[in-house]
């Protein structure tokens, strides 16, 4: 991978970079990253996959099945739409 030192950053930049990695949990340099592939409309590449890093990736795959079907029945009742609120 090659390297690249941006500088001239304005200030409306900069404070984007910032929002940005601290919203996501990101680092500067993969907010920088993910800015550059969305002005260089590369962000459906194979690439980055519509993600931003691998903080998660260890949670992935680690319930049974048992266990996938008691959250999805523990959230039945957030499916359901209370009429009165919406009238």
């Amino acid at each position: 991978m090659e390297q690249l030192t941006v500088t001239g950053l304005d200030d409306e930049l900069s404070t984007t970079l910032h929002v940005l990695a601290k919203s996501e949990g990101i680092s500067l340099n993969e907010a920088a990253l993910k800015l550059l592939r969305t002005g260089a409309s590369l962000t459906n590449t194979a690439d980055s996959a519509g993600t931003i890093g691998s903080s998660l990736d260890h949670l992935m795959g680690l319930w049974t099945d048992q266990e996938a079907n008691e959250f999805d029945a523990a959230l039945l009742d957030m499916e359901i739409i209370d009429e009165s609120i919406w009238e």
